[in-house]
């Protein structure tokens, strides 16, 4: 099958950072995840997931003025903002794009301001409000294979949570 996809509700930070954490286990070196949602949508909050779940120590913030953070973990991650298109483009341009290719996972915020450094073959995340804390998160993978298996895992673990 060609491509991979989930759509699954959260209705709490810690809900959306448990299935980041569940896809960060599928995850390997060179893989990215292009991230979209409005302002306040979950986007650092799901990045705080996949950190903890790639075994990163310590705190996870946004790196809007900075462009780019670096953690270490069992893979490293690189988390990207785009949401100053000319930065995130200039940035992209000067060298950065070698971190999309790199030896970690990269997660890109705003993504979609960037798309045409992204690879072909990548995650790709959206988040949508529902209200208070609930999001809609839609994930897919749009290389070829199952790469979502983890996520499904987590999303019946959360189902089940949800009706208690």
């Amino acid at each position: 099958m060609a491509g991979d996809a989930l759509e699954l509700v959260t209705t709490s930070a810690s809900d959306t950072e448990r299935v980041a954490a569940a896809l960060a286990a599928e995850l390997r070196a060179g893989d990215v995840l292009a991230l979209h949602g409005e302002l306040g949508g979950g986007k650092t909050c799901f990045v705080r997931g996949l950190a903890r779940g790639l075994g990163v120590v310590g705190d996870v913030s946004s790196p809007t003025f900075t462009l780019m953070q670096t953690y270490p973990g069992r893979i490293p991650l690189y988390h990207l903002d785009a949401w100053m298109q000319a930065r995130g483009e200039a940035f992209l341009s000067d060298g950065g794009a070698e971190w999309l290719t790199g030896e970690g996972v990269a997660a890109v915020e705003w993504a979609d301001r960037v798309k045409e450094w992204l690879p072909a073959e990548r995650f790709e995340v959206s988040f949508g409000h529902l209200g208070g804390e609930r999001r809609r998160l839609a994930l897919r993978w749009t290389g070829a294979g199952e790469r979502l298996a983890a996520v499904r895992r987590a999303q019946a673990a959360l189902e089940s949570d949800q009706k208690r």
